[in-house]
């Protein structure tokens, strides 16, 4: 690996290098190169005995996964894959006593082998599979030959054989084992008594796909501008780090990490970091909660406050409309008072009974104080400008009080369970420290006026803070990946991975404009149709939706272009500044991606 002086790495595999890791410069495999590699794969690589329909995975919250390597050249490649979809733990079983080897897979229920000829010439293997086919989930990625096959005569497991051994077979079978490609080919010739000319099954692309601008007929130079862009960032002080990631047609194509953790330039910031994403909580969160609930039938956006919330029905929030609330029309003010309110005997400096709610390393809450002080304070607030659009977080303060009064479940449980475990988002959640080391985690601002220390791995928003950091408006954290995954099962209209999590027309309802006085859809923001705002961006279509967040992040769904745009950053570190948004980092990279687009190969 080579640092540049960006705190960047790339990362070469004998030539090849493969994906837009970070500021991978100049690669010696052109994009266009790759992707005549990957036709070649793709008219090679066969899936067989799928007739219980294991290939593509699917129920990834059930699944305990291993991929275990032997003298696969390219087991790296094949492995980093596996992990864009789900965790998967890797084991290196060469040379190593096939007993031991079921011992360290025995907390696993599906095993995914990496076998080439010379692996399956070991009869102790073979053994391996016929005995861990009959208990667990086995799937066998073979590369070589297709003389190997006569050698798996006695599996009945899936089988994803590629002929071509190389980076980009080793990407291929790993992305078709959950779905990121479809296997459509068949033996064009006859192997063995079992694996004979026309066998073979076809798979459908149902998660993303991850490749190279080329392969959706962009040119990969003119993507080079976002380097320069994001460097600007950087230089001017404007977030120490940053990632960008796009995704085009199903496929991710472009996702560089820039800049460091912090601007001491001690930790290069990566792919796989994690992000406060502040106020792109409001719809990756809480609303997408809200869509789940409206599809089961569950809520009404016309039904009012009062119809979920009984402490509401003494209130002057009692007839707001759940519509009005989405939309920011409530007449709700912008924010309830957070540290400001707070007394010396509302928090301790340690953990207690009494003192339950961790806001920051040592600045714990008092027992029941969002009851007792932030949820009154949120019903006595008056409504001043209702039917104007007003962008409040007491909005999404009160959507989280309604679904959780529906579900009766902590809205960082549900989403967790009924969104970003099953769709494989593995960073994504509430709480990261919970169960991510704050090494992964990118820090925030250092607050030196309430929680005295630099938040890393706690919500910066103080309102989420004081609500212990989970919170309608704020309090989500995840790696670009995992927004990529969760904004492209929007774009698909509610589906991914095989699985349907709202109907589309909900997905019409929430994300289409709605509102007669402002740009906005229910939860999420929109095109602003006034042209010399340029935004979201100036050539941003005006089907666009998304948010933005308050610490330097946003991710913008384009259908009129099967466009997804994540750039996550930390702009509020070490304080609160305004260079991102005075040099117009997200817009400007977000059109080089539609110039880029535009101009095509």
């Amino acid at each position: 690996m080579i640092k540049n002086k960006w705190g960047c790495v790339s990362v070469v595999l004998l030539g090849f290098a493969l994906f837009n890791t970070a500021c991978a410069q100049n690669p010696p495999f052109t994009g266009r190169a790759y992707v005549a590699e990957e036709r070649l794969v793709q008219n090679s690589t066969v899936l067989l005995n799928n007739a219980q329909y294991t290939i593509p995975l699917q129920k990834l919250e059930d699944l305990k996964i291993a991929s275990v390597h032997f003298t696969n050249q390219y087991a790296s490649v094949f492995d980093s894959l596996l992990n864009k979809y789900c965790k998967v733990e890797v084991f290196d079983g060469n040379g190593k006593n096939m007993n031991a080897l079921a011992a360290d897979l025995k907390w696993y229920n599906t095993i995914v082998l990496q076998v080439n000829d010379a692996d399956l010439g070991n009869p102790l293997l073979l053994d391996f599979i016929t005995t861990n086919q009959k208990i667990k989930r086995v799937i066998i990625a073979a590369f070589g030959n297709g003389t190997l096959l006569n050698k798996l005569n006695n599996t009945t497991v899936p089988v994803i054989w590629s002929e071509r051994v190389s980076p980009v077979s080793a990407s291929y079978a790993a992305q078709a084992i959950f779905g990121g490609v479809a296997v459509t080919q068949k033996l064009a010739k006859t192997y063995s008594p079992v694996y004979s000319s026309g066998m073979g099954f076809v798979s459908q692309q149902t998660r993303l796909q991850y490749s190279v601008p080329e392969d959706v007929g962009i040119n990969s130079n003119n993507l080079q501008e976002i380097d320069q862009i994001a460097r600007e960032a950087i230089t001017q002080h404007a977030t120490p780090g940053c990632v960008v990631l796009v995704a085009k047609d199903g496929k991710v194509i472009f996702n560089k990490a820039y800049g460091y953790h912090t601007y001491d330039n001690v930790t290069p910031d990566k792919l796989t970091d994690i992000f406060d994403l502040a106020s792109m909580t409001k719809i990756s969160a809480t609303t997408v909660e809200t869509m789940q609930l409206v599809d089961q039938g569950k809520l009404s956006v016309e039904n009012n406050l009062g119809d979920y919330l009984p402490l509401a029905r003494t209130s002057n929030k009692n007839d707001v409309k759940l519509r009005e609330v989405l939309l920011h029309q409530a007449g709700f003010i912008p924010d309830i008072q957070s540290f400001e309110k707070v007394k010396p005997s509302d928090h301790s400096t340690d953990s207690s009974a009494a003192y339950p709610t961790r806001v920051s390393e040592h600045y714990f809450l008092r027992k029941d104080y969002f009851k007792d002080v932030m949820l009154p304070d949120m019903l006595s607030s008056p409504l001043k400008t209702r039917g104007q659009y007003v962008y409040s977080d007491v909005s999404m303060l009160f959507m989280q009080e309604v679904v959780e009064s529906i579900t009766s479940v902590p809205e960082n449980v549900y989403v967790q369970q009924q969104f970003y475990t099953p769709l494989g988002m593995q960073t994504a959640g509430f709480l990261p420290l919970h169960r991510f080391s704050q090494a992964q985690i990118i820090p925030t601002e250092n607050d030196q006026e309430y929680r005295m220390s630099l938040l890393d791995g706690y919500v910066h928003d103080p309102t989420a803070a004081l609500k212990g950091g989970v919170a309608g408006h704020a309090g989500l954290f995840a790696g670009a990946n995992d927004v990529a995954i969760l904004y492209q099962m929007l774009l698909n209209k509610g589906t991914y991975g095989g699985v349907q999590y709202f109907k589309p027309e909900v997905v019409d309802l929430f994300t289409s404009k709605q509102s007669p006085v402002s740009r906005r859809g229910l939860g999420f923001d929109r095109w602003d149709p006034i042209a010399d705002r340029h935004y979201p961006s100036k050539l941003a279509s005006d089907q666009t939706f998304g948010h933005t967040g308050f610490t330097g992040t946003c991710v913008w769904v384009d259908p009129k272009y099967n466009l997804v745009y994540i750039f996550l950053s930390n702009r509020v570190n070490p304080n609160v500044g305004s260079k991102l948004g005075s040099l117009n980092i997200r817009p400007r990279i977000q059109d080089v991606v539609y110039e880029a687009i535009n101009k095509g190969m």
